[in-house]
């Protein structure tokens, strides 16, 4: 069996504050999911997130600052 490398067994983090953590929304903490190059809320439904609470960023792509990323159409 192949062992998968160290960097793709860690979750991603990012540095807040001087201190290494997870990834989360600025907006309202919950933790965010990578996908390429962006991060998402874990299973946004309909504005939502996996808490429930309604929230406006829920369905956006983040940095990993945790600031939904403005989408010019």
């Amino acid at each position: 069996m192949i062992h998968p490398s160290d960097s793709e067994i860690r979750p991603t983090s990012a540095v807040r504050d001087g201190r290494d953590g997870p990834v989360t929304c600025a907006a309202c903490g919950c933790r965010l999911t990578v996908s390429g190059e962006a991060y998402f809320h874990f299973n946004p439904i309909a504005g939502r997130d996996a808490r429930g609470c309604k929230i406006s960023c829920a369905d956006a792509a983040h940095d990993i600052a945790g600031r939904p990323i403005a989408i010019a159409v």
